[in-house]
């Protein structure tokens, strides 16, 4: 028989047949397995199916549509600080970048804003608003426009301090989300905000062998390069509210509920024009009985799935190392490994710290992602399949 509910808050309706749980994630029917279908992200109109087979035990799939993964961490960046792309669409494009010692010059990006995440490494970011220090497990946030120099901690030989970032360049300026009815200082008060300290004196610090000082300018895509008398970094004062700013993941706290498994949404940190970023950190699990602790299964029809892993233990994904990255597009399932519910059984909270970006445009893959690619990665779901 199917049944149909009303909404005493807005024209909201639905219906149910069959095996179902009364709630999504919570006590879902033996012998099932929950898939959420949804619109919007985990905004928007949604139904939950109970499958009699898990939706990603496919025997194969024959064509692009596909869940890929990537060891991005390999990549080498490029020259000047900056990084080597590996996915991109019209709003954003992702990359690694790699560097040792101080750059060489100056950098101005005229077409984006940069979320730089510090993967491995720690050192100085120079800015047109002062320097603010760096490390591990950093968000450094960069407006469009702004320039910068990026001196790492030790000198150029020194392989154990290299900088490894995840650079997410936004077309689109970086903002943060509205925290509505949990207030402003939930996930973190902007008192834990780093923003730069201007020094009382010029730095003379980034001439060329000429006693020059290079600024290279990207615009649509292409650098120009300027080249001063002084550091093209020199000014007395500034006064606003932009400026670039850092926050470490270990100041975020996220939102948890014991009762139910809150959607990836609640774990964003910085909005753009058609993506967020949000950050996983370690919190406490789910601990009602019937409670899920393990991502839901999911077609993420409306967004692309990116998932950058930092540091710590990804129970929901087997043979997952530091510095991978998956993408799910559009489309197509995915959800935990199979042997994610018995690992998180008697786990009590989450030990990892990964990035996820999720699009509202479909991404490309670059000929780069493809040198670091796991092939087989769409078969990791298959119980017996070896990776």
């Amino acid at each position: 028989m199917t049944k149909r509910s009303e909404s005493h808050f807005g024209s909201g309706f639905g219906w149910g047949q069959g095996k179902h749980s009364l709630q999504p994630h919570v006590n879902i029917p033996e012998g099932t397995y929950e898939e959420e279908h949804g619109r919007q992200g985990f905004f928007g109109r949604v139904s939950h199916l109970y499958h009699r087979h898990p939706p990603t035990g496919w025997l194969r799939i024959e064509g692009p549509l596909k869940p890929r993964a990537f060891q991005v961490s390999k990549l080498n960046g490029e020259s000047f600080g900056q990084s080597q792309v590996f996915l991109k669409n019209d709003d954003v494009q992702l990359g690694i970048a790699k560097f040792s010692g101080e750059m060489a010059g100056f950098a101005r990006n005229a077409d984006a804003d940069e979320v730089r995440f510090v993967h491995e490494g720690a050192g100085k970011l120079e800015t047109d608003y002062g320097d603010v220090t760096y490390s591990k497990g950093d968000y450094l946030v960069i407006p469009r426009g702004t320039t910068y120099r990026f001196v790492a901690n030790g000198g150029a030989e020194s392989a154990q301090t290299a900088n490894v970032h995840l650079v997410i360049e936004a077309l689109s300026e970086i903002t943060l989300p509205d925290r509505g009815m949990l207030g402003r200082h939930a996930q973190f008060d902007p008192m834990v905000m780093r923003v730069p300290r201007l020094s009382e004196m010029e730095s003379k610090a980034g001439a060329n062998a000429q006693g020059e000082y290079e600024l290279r300018i990207k615009r649509e895509g292409e650098w120009t390069r300027v080249f001063y008398p002084w550091n093209p970094i020199n000014a007395a004062g500034w006064k606003g509210d932009l400026c670039p700013w850092a926050l470490n993941v270990k100041d975020i706290r996220p939102i948890v509920s014991p009762r139910y498994h809150l959607p990836p949404s609640v774990h964003t940190t910085f909005l753009a024009r058609n993506f967020v970023i949000c950050s996983f950190l370690p919190r406490p699990l789910e601990s009602e009985e019937g409670a899920m602790k393990v991502p839901f299964y999911h077609r993420n029809i409306d967004f692309d799935e990116v998932l950058f892993y930092h540091a710590g233990n990804f129970f929901s994904r087997e043979g997952i190392s530091q510095g991978a990255l998956t993408w799910h597009p559009q489309g197509i399932h995915h959800g935990p490994h199979p042997n994610a519910a018995q690992n998180a059984a008697n786990k009590t909270e989450t030990e990892e710290v990964a990035v996820m970006i999720d699009t509202l445009r479909p991404l490309k893959a670059t000929s780069a992602a493809e040198t670091v690619e796991f092939k087989e990665y769409h078969m990791s779901w298959r119980l017996d399949q070896k990776r």
